[in-house]
């Protein structure tokens, strides 16, 4: 979970949104002249939102992932859950799973845009992107083979890379490419790649293994079966990619055209409304065997996923944007602002609990059971944020990845 996934904001700027550096003309400038703003007065809409899709991002990869294995819902025959379990899962997988990462490419694509606008002034503007994505991309590499395969910084990287040269273009043409990665991600749903998928037996063997190897094995021995699993793990990414593209590019786009930087709330709310209502429709259509049959029924889930995802966003911004939902949604902010620190600590935790080398919880608890850890995990990093930041500028992963973009120390502690 990277980019703007984990890109923080910082003082006030005239346009409205919380930017931690005004633009410099020189990277030496950029790491001397910092604005630290009071947190008391710093409720920024976009941290707030990448905040609580934070959440939803735990909240299905501690009941999809780190409780089992991610390939057990892909094949029949499944163990039966109790009542309340079903229902927890039924609500996590309509409403939540997989758009809460759509978010984050939303945001992931906005913050590359302010990136790029932040650093217009400066001559090593692109030097300093790819050395940014670079550095992304080497985290995303560590966090993938040592300590979790369900990693999302790497794709996160590669896609950054991508849309790079699309930033340097109009807006039409991010809403161009936009369309065209969206739709491309459409037909490879209703239409597959023959022989991507992993075959059913594949998964069921991974099933079995993963059951007794992530419950009991020593870290070694997970590590090796973590990097055994890898190649079921790209095709995966590979039917999400062109998506993970299209929302980056929808998220450059939306900061470039003001929605973010000023939002216009009868918009942002018209835009949830819209979106959510026919999102959901979608989605309870696909779950309830109502769409049609065929090639078209197969757009109704990932059509519904990102206009759930959307909506969702528009609504969010749209209420941390009010006073009281300043007041309401403000602790998600410094959540969102380290959400790079916090979502690999997430990932060093639940690995803890549900890993042989730990606590050994792997395949043992019910979705109730593990969202419920996940909650209390979620709801200490919100305390744990919130003091850090009182302390400290960045959240340390934060201060790693910019002092290595930048090639020199940033200041970290807070100074009265």
């Amino acid at each position: 979970m990277t980019g703007s996934t984990k890109e923080s904001m910082g003082p006030q700027s005239k346009d409205g949104l919380l930017l931690r550096f005004a633009p410099r003309n020189d990277v030496g400038a950029s790491t001397r002249h910092l604005t630290p703003i009071d947190p008391l007065q710093r409720i920024d809409t976009i941290d707030v939102l990448r905040g609580i899709a934070l959440f939803g991002v735990m909240a299905i990869n501690v009941v999809t992932i780190f409780r089992v294995s991610i390939f057990e819902r892909f094949v029949p025959h499944r163990p039966t859950a109790s009542p309340i379990d079903s229902a927890v899962e039924t609500i996590l997988m309509l409403a939540v799973d997989l758009k809460a990462l759509a978010l984050f490419s939303l945001l992931f694509g906005a913050g590359l845009a302010i990136q790029f606008e932040r650093l217009s002034k400066s001559p090593r503007r692109t030097s300093l992107l790819v050395r940014r994505l670079a550095v992304l991309l080497a985290f995303g590499l560590i966090h993938l083979c040592l300590i979790w395969n369900g990693d999302i910084l790497t794709e996160y990287a590669l896609g950054g890379l991508i849309i790079l040269p699309f930033l340097f273009g109009p807006r039409w043409l991010l809403a161009v490419a936009a369309l065209a990665s969206v739709g491309l991600y459409l037909a490879m749903q209703a239409f597959p790649p023959p022989g991507l998928w992993p075959s059913t037996a594949a998964m069921r063997e991974n099933v079995a293994q993963a059951d007794r190897i992530y419950a009991t094995g020593g870290f070694l021995d997970v590590l090796a079966f973590r990097l055994r699993e890898l190649a079921l793990f790209v095709p995966l990414h590979a039917f999400i990619f062109a998506r993970t593209i299209g929302l980056f590019l929808l998220g450059a786009l939306a900061w470039r055209t003001g929605i973010l930087r000023n939002p216009p709330l009868h918009l942002l709310f018209s835009i949830a409304i819209a979106c959510i209502s026919l999102g959901a429709a979608l989605i309870f259509a696909h779950a309830a065997g109502l769409a049609p049959r065929g090639r078209i029924g197969a757009l109704a889930e990932p059509l519904g996923t990102i206009l759930l995802a959307l909506g969702y966003g528009a609504g969010i911004i749209g209420i941390a944007s009010l006073k009281s939902g300043k007041k309401l949604l403000g602790w998600a902010a410094p959540l969102g602002r380290m959400a790079f620190t916090n979502y690999l600590a997430q990932s060093l935790i639940f690995g803890w609990i549900f890993y042989g080398y730990g606590l050994g919880l792997f395949g043992k608890l019910g979705v109730t059971s593990a969202f419920a850890i996940g909650i209390a995990v979620y709801a200490a990093q919100v305390l744990f944020s919130a003091w850090w930041l009182r302390r400290y500028h960045y959240g340390p992963v934060e201060w790693l990845w910019r002092t290595l973009m930048y090639g020199a120390a940033q200041p970290m502690r807070q100074t009265a």
